[in-house]
């Protein structure tokens, strides 16, 4: 018998017993009004936040903002919000998103607790787009604002594996010298907007 099958049967045979996996239930911190934590929590990670009526509001929520404002290369992938100028679908090479000044992408929920909100990789086409833009902004309905990590993960349990990221604010890091430096390795601002009503 080879030495690693020697070694695999040791461990086979002196392998605990098997256990139940322990419950969930009661874990995680609710609150009484999730979205206003959410918007709390994303002013804490070096956000903004702005609740809106519905996706025209949202539209001019961002086009009141100056990184929106000066912004010539913009990518949105919400529809009616942002003015974009670059299709990504149209895009070959995502080394030319290098100048992109605002990506507009939409959140499929945001967690409370943290401030995350989950971003289907399906829709990003390119996966750089949400770290290359100079500028994020996110999109999510007030009703998929969940309370905790926990809930989050239920919500998206039992889909087809592939891509997808929780964003929680903008980049940042504190590595250095313990100073918290924003915008450092990708956007340096990142906006969510919260639409109350319908997502058209």
């Amino acid at each position: 018998m080879a030495s690693r099958d020697q070694i695999l049967a040791a461990l086979r045979r002196n392998a605990p017993p098997a256990a139940a996996a322990p419950e969930l239930d009661g874990l995680g911190m609710r609150f009484a009004d999730p979205v206003a934590q959410f918007a709390e929590s994303v002013v804490a990670v070096g956000g903004a936040c702005v609740r809106v009526a519905d996706l025209a509001a949202a539209d001019a929520a961002l086009a009141a903002l100056p990184q929106a404002a000066s912004a010539t290369r913009v990518v949105s992938l919400v529809p009616g919000v942002g003015r974009p100028s670059v299709e990504l679908t149209a895009v070959a090479d995502p080394h030319t998103l290098a100048d992109l000044d605002l990506a507009i992408l939409p959140g499929e929920l945001g967690v409370a607790e943290n401030a995350a909100v989950w971003v289907e990789g399906r829709a990003l086409h390119h996966r750089a787009v949400f770290v290359i833009a100079n500028h994020l902004a996110l999109v999510v309905q007030a009703r998929d604002i969940v309370h905790h990590m926990h809930e989050a993960y239920e919500r998206l349990a039992g889909r087809p594996r592939g891509y997808g990221l929780f964003i929680s604010g903008p980049s940042k890091t504190a590595d250095i010298e313990q100073v918290l430096v924003v915008g450092a390795q990708g956007a340096r601002t990142c906006t969510v907007l919260v639409v109350d009503g319908p997502a058209g």
